[in-house]
């Protein structure tokens, strides 16, 4: 009779593999190389708003998927070499001690064009209870 519960585990074993391949193939390949460290998390002066500060870290030549943020985001580069690519504007290269602002809904992508890895510590002014992101499709 031992063998129902070991059948039962062995489903349930493989039923787990399969979500968990099924939730990482969802996620954008370009994910791959990025380290999201989440440092500060309030609410903001003004109603319907929040602050929140995230640290990225990127592996030499990773990037973001393209993204836009439901407000807006000041990405200050605390190590490395990005390039950050901003609908509707050209191509940036910032250094250590850089900032950029992006604003509210724009389309997004940045990526370490340097050496070695990249950080950037992102404080984004976004409206309280949306998704910090949406991807492009």
């Amino acid at each position: 009779m031992k063998t129902v519960p070991t059948m039962m585990a062995a489903v349930v074993i493989a039923g787990s593999a399969l979500l968990a391949q099924a939730a990482h193939a969802q996620m954008p390949m370009q994910m791959q190389g990025l380290k999201r460290t989440d440092i500060l998390k309030s609410d903001f002066s003004v109603p319907g708003r929040e602050v929140l500060q995230v640290r990225v870290d990127f592996e030499e030549g990773s990037e973001s998927p393209k993204h836009a943020h439901p407000g807006e985001e000041i990405a200050f580069v605390l190590e490395g070499t990005l390039e950050y690519r901003i609908d509707g504007r050209p191509p940036v290269t910032l250094k250590v001690g850089d900032a950029v602002f992006i604003p509210a809904g724009a389309m997004h992508v940045a990526k370490n064009v340097g050496t070695g890895n990249a950080a950037e510590l992102a404080t984004y002014l976004v409206q309280k209870g949306k998704p910090l992101a949406s991807f492009a499709k």
